[in-house]
């Protein structure tokens, strides 16, 4: 490793966040959106001037990055929160989801995609971007039911993700021949297990952190737990962003002591975020964006179509504000990490669709990654206007 090469990369980036943050304050464009798009431009697609040593590291911030992002979705899951919003965030995210998926599947099936591949491919549309979608909402600044919801739903919306996906699978692989329901004990095993190391880390955490004092140590322990959390569940091959939402949601509920250690994690959160963003976008290869033709076009406006409409469902359902409805599909459109990892595991299961599938959905999240937070600001402002 060039030590010198990576720390002044490491330098340039943190400078360019802040540029980037700066720049999202003045134009009310998504930090998010800004970051990608430098990452992009200084990346393999545009100037190639990121150096491999810096490259090398995203991985471990992805991880690190979105398992915060997971802690602070689920610290929002509080019983008082769902009390309130719960049925909303369970009937508007389920919705979202078999929407999202029935609509994709059914129109990319018309437009002449084979039944199997347009059935994985409705599957990955449900995946969503909890990190872009979590910083949009931070940015507006804004706080009530809206918002609210927004986070709730964001916090589960992966597992609903996971399983529609492992059902797609199933179904897909048994259009083609042989049921195989092994993907169902994976499904299972993925989610639930999350579900119980999260409890594993989060009920000790909710009870020993924050006994010494405020400042430093708590930082320390807000690392130590989001590490822990990331490391345990890759080790254990389940979701690390359903195991930090749980842990979170029990700290959350059960610390009744203190409310600090998701205050660190928010003071300590951006500079890993501002890397990770940068990085991303430099990950992102503009030339999948050539020879998907109809199917891309087809895939966004189906995307957009099906989120809107489920979220309008979803929403008349739980009776929430008539004004809220039209916006929480718009609100969700970021589509990120979670989308191509799923197209990976679609790729291997089906190597004949494997070049449509990772370059459709490798395209399709360069533009949901740069739209997606422009429209969640948009949506949340539409709700609650500025100065509200």
């Amino acid at each position: 490793m060039d030590l010198p090469v990576l720390l002044i990369a490491l330098g340039a980036l943190f400078l360019t966040g802040l540029l980037a943050d700066e720049l999202g304050r003045r134009t009310r464009l998504p930090r998010v959106t800004v970051l990608l798009a430098c990452g992009i431009a200084v990346g393999p697609s545009g100037l190639d001037a990121i150096p491999s040593e810096a490259q090398a590291l995203y991985d471990f911030l992805s991880v690190t990055a979105l398992t915060m992002v997971a802690f602070l979705l689920g610290s929002s899951l509080t019983m008082d929160e769902l009390r309130i919003h719960g049925r909303a965030i369970l009937l508007i995210s389920a919705l979202i989801v078999v929407v999202t998926m029935a609509l994709v599947t059914g129109g990319l099936w018309l437009l002449g995609l084979p039944l199997p591949l347009a059935i994985l491919l409705g599957a990955i549309a449900t995946a969503t971007d909890p990190a872009a979608t979590h910083d949009a909402i931070r940015q507006a600044g804004k706080s009530g039911a809206f918002p609210d919801i927004l986070k709730g739903i964001v916090a589960i919306d992966d597992a609903w993700g996971l399983i529609a996906f492992s059902m797609a699978v199933v179904v897909a692989v048994s259009l083609g021949g042989a049921l195989q329901l092994g993907h169902f004990g994976t499904a299972a095993w993925e989610v639930g297990g999350a579900l119980v190391l999260g409890a594993l880390v989060g009920l000790p955490a909710a009870f020993l952190t924050g006994r010494l004092r405020e400042g430093e140590p708590m930082q320390t322990e807000a690392l130590g737990v989001v590490f822990l959390t990331a490391g345990l569940a890759i080790w254990a091959e389940v979701s690390f962003l359903l195991a930090g939402m749980t842990a979170g949601a029990l700290v959350a509920n059960l610390a009744r002591h203190h409310e600090t250690a998701f205050h660190e994690i928010e003071h300590i959160q951006w500079p890993f975020m501002i890397l990770f963003f940068l990085l991303a976008g430099a990950s992102l290869d503009l030339s999948k964006l050539n020879g998907v033709g109809l199917a891309l076009g087809g895939y966004v406006a189906l995307r957009i179509m099906g989120r809107a409409l489920g979220g309008w469902i979803g929403g008349a359902a739980a009776g929430t504000p008539a004004k809220y409805r039209p916006w929480y599909g718009m609100a969700l459109l970021p589509q990120a990490g979670v989308a191509v990892g799923m197209a990976l595991v679609a790729a291997q299961e089906f190597p004949d669709y494997a070049d449509l599938l990772l370059g459709l959905t490798i395209a399709t999240t360069v533009i949901f990654e740069l739209i997606g937070p422009i429209t969640t600001l948009w949506a949340i402002n539409r709700v609650q206007p500025p100065g509200d």
